[in-house]
């Protein structure tokens, strides 16, 4: 059980939420029909689970529940979804939870085919099982020799009853009857592996691909050839029919080109070329709709329409992310709803933490806009490489360009245009070193002023450059020649423009002035840095050594303030929480560490699969943003401390962290595991404050200020209320039979006993009963011989401020009262004192009570005694509370003004 509990404390503070960014791999897509709601949906594998999208708008509709391993055969019928994934296979009901798993395969599954009530599924060592879906039995097992017939593909022929047609990586094909266990027919094949099988809108009639390009269009039933057409891109990788009237045929290719054939002029009508950048994984032509859908290993889903002359399709909706990993990724604005990443395959991307459709593509760099334009992205010569490194500011984007970034290996750094979603009209490059591209030199770091007007680029050279992101034009640079003796690893700039921080390879750290760049002071490191990140608002500046340390440098007082040390590899990325007071780290040991910059340790570590490359955390501290090594996607982790009570505690030096999956990745957990995981949980449990939480401390009552605070001006607040009453006083309704029981007056509700008079009532006044003892007054007359005060200090906190008056008024001999009582009333007050609780209404009785008996009192030694030892109480305490208060507001003057 322990075991189980430290596996639960991976992460204290992070959870994970899901992955942006994700939306195909190399499997193709699966096609549903939803007869209630008349709708199309499509289903796309990415990595351990797949997607549900509904084809009318591609929103997400459904992710399923994660498997073991990631999936290697998708396939879909009326009512389930079935997965491949090692040598098990798993049918997920409602798009979303496991209800059956097949086992049974020696090797890994690779291709699945629906049929009915069952299943027919192919693994490498060419066996072909077919199972009984609701029972999970094997119905049927056959074993190919894997040299004369290793299944490549298989479909089911429309009408064809308990038929199954198999392809071959030999090229021939076989057709069975899967009831009867008989092979019925053997096809020759077309000397090419079968790469698909398709049915056509004709019965008897199925489309094939060949890995040499060709396809042959076949009727089975005559074993007759009817056309063949031959593709110059490559094996077919898929290949769909059109059903809405127009006898059209489209194939896939492994380089992204679709091709699309006329069956009837027996022709090659178009090609869309370049429909994505990775080869073909699946396309489907919707049911008598013009609208086909294709996905590929670029991690991208279309929609195409095809409503012009001609043939041609055009792209109707898509929801595409990054095709490589992601190098760097932050957060574009304050409302932390759009997070910008640069991708290794050369794209600046948006993504939305909100919803799909507010996703947008700002495109590929490039040095001439519109030549790429014109020849497109794949026959652009002046394509740019990835973007390394970029900043953003929101200031002014919507005048000029709000973006600035790095590009691998080149000097020249481009701006762009978040709001028109493209590059934007300025590429900056010194004139120094007049285009001359043999240098070696180029940009390593970027940032951009907090009033979106000017760019700060630093280059592998040592200079550091300033821009004008409204013009481009050069404004000046930083040192006489060089701002350092070796590359800049990081440059930042403060909120007001005042100061400029660098540091370079020359283990120097640097700060200019701004404006007149001038150089105000140099820091030296102890190792080279590797980057640097500066906190705006708070001042303080981190960078990140080769030695893989982290050092804290305060703006203000030029000072390393706090040294982290506990990463064993290089430190790739670094994020501040909003407030400045965490700093997060990632690094090439696969860990994700939260240090704490007040106490200065480490409150956070956890590991995951793949090391993180980049770090963001949202301006609002709800989520962490994360990429990682050969991860296409972006993953979001949610701050536990904002919905929770969190106990951040030190790590100790030899805390071992625990692997933690990838947001979307986690595998579900049983309910009753996770009730043993929170029931045994290391972490404290919700504090619950006693009522005082030392009798050495003075403790309040926690009334509120209207029950005590206004005791002494309850006459002024008599005289307001009578001088605002109304000169009419509105009719009374006739007494009649109450409708509810009557209640005794005050703040604790209590039954009033009805009278029951007696037939021999007596007519003479009894005086006794005019002078009724209340049960304050009878409790302060027990209290005087049991010295126990609770009781009337109970009764008089549940008492509203003019019961307390009416109270302290009947302790007075001349309202009934007695001088012993009065002096039980003193001596509870000093007893409240001497337990230090309910300090406040301690000192509101006392002054009521004085208020209304003070003459009363000087003129009896009893009372006299007792409230002399009451002052000598309380002047004890106050000299006590006095000096405490001095102590603490002289040490926060210090703190202030001193220069620690």
């Amino acid at each position: 059980m322990s075991d189980m509990s430290a596996g639960k404390k991976g992460s204290v503070i992070f959870s994970g939420f899901r992955a942006l960014g994700l939306y195909s791999n190399h499997l193709a897509h699966v096609l549903r029909f939803h007869k209630k709601h008349r709708e199309f949906y499509v289903l796309t594998a990415v990595g351990q689970c797949f997607h549900t999208y509904n084809v009318k708008k591609l929103g997400i509709v459904a992710v399923s529940n994660a498997l073991p391993e990631d999936i290697s055969s998708l396939a879909a019928d009326r009512m389930l979804v079935y997965a491949a994934y090692g040598k098990l296979i798993s049918a997920f009901a409602k798009n979303k939870e496991v209800v059956h798993t097949y086992k049974g395969h020696q090797a890994d599954v690779h291709l699945l085919l629906p049929f009915g009530d069952h299943l027919i599924s192919v693994d490498k060592d060419n066996v072909v099982i077919i199972w009984d879906v609701e029972s999970e039995d094997t119905y049927l097992q056959i074993s190919y020799d894997k040299a004369s017939f290793e299944v490549s593909a298989l479909m089911h022929p429309s009408t064809y009853l308990n038929k199954i047609l198999f392809g071959s990586s030999q090229g021939s094909l076989q057709l069975w009857n899967i009831k009867s266990n008989k092979l019925l027919f053997t096809f020759p094949g077309w000397a090419s592996a079968v790469t698909v099988l398709q049915q056509t809108p004709a019965v008897d009639v199925v489309g094939v691909g060949l890995a040499s390009g060709q396809i042959i269009v076949h009727n089975i039933r005559f074993d007759e050839t009817l056309m063949k057409f031959q593709q110059d891109w490559g094996p077919v990788t898929a290949l769909s029919f059109r059903t809405d009237g127009h006898p059209i045929m489209a194939s896939g290719s492994p380089i992204g080109h679709i091709g699309l054939w006329d069956l009837e002029e027996k022709k090659f009508v178009s090609q869309m070329r370049d429909a994505h950048t990775t080869a073909i994984a699946g396309l489907t032509f919707l049911q008598n709709e013009p609208l086909l859908i294709t996905n590929g290993a670029d991690n991208a889903i279309r929609v195409w329409i095809f409503d012009v002359a001609g043939g041609d399709g055009r792209l109707l909706r898509q929801r595409i992310g990054h095709s490589a990993p992601p190098t760097k990724i932050r957060h574009h604005d304050q409302s932390s709803l759009n997070i910008l990443s640069a991708g290794q395959d050369g794209t600046l991307q948006s993504f939305s933490t909100v919803h799909e459709r507010f996703n947008k593509s700002l495109g590929h760099g490039t040095l001439n806009k519109t030549r790429a334009k014109k020849k497109g992205v794949t026959n652009d010569t002046a394509k740019l490489p990835a973007i390394t490194t970029f900043a953003s500011e929101t200031a002014r984007q919507s005048d000029w360009d709000g973006i600035i970034a790095c590009h691998r290996g080149f000097l020249v750094t481009t701006t762009w245009n978040y709001q028109k979603g493209s590059i934007g009209a300025h590429k900056l490059e010194p004139e120094r070193f007049n285009k001359n591209r043999s240098l070696n030199v180029h940009a390593t770091a970027v940032d951009i002023t907090s009033c979106g007007n000017f760019a700060v680029i630093a280059l592998s050279s040592g200079h550091i450059d300033v821009y004008n992101m409204q013009s481009g034009f050069h404004r000046g640079h930083y040192g006489k020649d060089k701002a350092h003796a070796g590359a800049v690893r990081g440059v930042s700039v403060d909120a007001l423009n005042q100061l400029t921080v660098s540091v370079g390879a020359d283990r120097l750290l640097k700060i200019w002035r701004f404006k007149s760049k001038e150089l105000l002071h140099t820091h030296s490191l102890p190792a080279a840095p590797a980057s640097s990140l500066l906190h705006r608002d708070s001042g303080m500046l981190a960078i990140a050594l080769d030695e893989f340390t982290i050092h804290i440098l305060d703006m203000e007082t030029r000072r390393t303030v706090r040294r982290f040390s506990g990463h064993r590899g290089q430190i790739n990325d670094m994020t501040f929480s909003p407030d400045g007071r965490w700093l997060i780290t990632a690094s090439m040991d696969c860990t994700i560490r939260t240090w704490d910059l007040p106490s200065g340790s480490l409150v956070d570590c956890f590991l995951v699969d793949a090391a993180a490359v980049s770090l963001s955390m949202s301006p609002t501290g709800n989520f962490l943003a994360s990429s990682h090594v050969d991860g296409l996607g972006i993953y979001l982790w949610s701050n536990n401390t904002l919905c929770s009570m969190v106990s951040l505690r030190p790590l100790p030096a030899d805390y071992e962290p625990t692997v933690i999956m990838l947001p979307g990745t986690c595998p579900s957990r049983d309910t009753e595991e996770e009730e043993v995981l929170y029931a045994d949980s290391s972490e404290m449990d919700e504090y619950i404050s006693p009522a005082q939480l030392d009798e050495h401390l003075i403790t309040l009552s926690l009334l509120p200020d209207s029950r005590w605070k206004n005791l002494l001006h309850l006459d002024i607040i008599r005289v307001c209320a009578c001088h605002y009453r109304p000169f009419k006083i509105p009719p009374k309704l006739p007494k009649a039979a109450p409708f509810f029981i009557p209640t005794i007056p005050g703040l604790v509700p209590q039954f009033a006993l009805p009278s029951t008079p007696s037939e021999d009532q007596s007519k003479i006044v009894n005086l006794g009963v005019l002078a009724q003892k209340s049960t304050f007054y009878l409790q302060l007359e027990k209290a005087l011989d049991n010295n126990s005060y609770k009781e009337p200090v109970k009764l008089l906190r549940e008492l509203g401020p003019s019961a307390i008056e009416t109270e302290l008024r009947a302790l007075s001999p001349d309202m009934g009262g007695e001088v012993r009582v009065m002096q039980s009333f003193l001596k509870m007050i000093s007893s409240i004192l001497q337990s230090k609780r309910d300090f406040d209404l301690a000192q509101a009785y006392l002054a009521l009570f004085l208020k209304l008996h003070l003459r009363f009192i000087a003129d009896q030694p009893e009372l006299m005694e007792e409230a002399e030892s009451v002052s000598a109480h309380l002047e004890e305490m106050w000299m006590s509370t006095q000096t405490l208060l001095n102590q603490n507001i002289c040490l926060l003057s210090y703190i202030k003004s001193a220069l620690l």
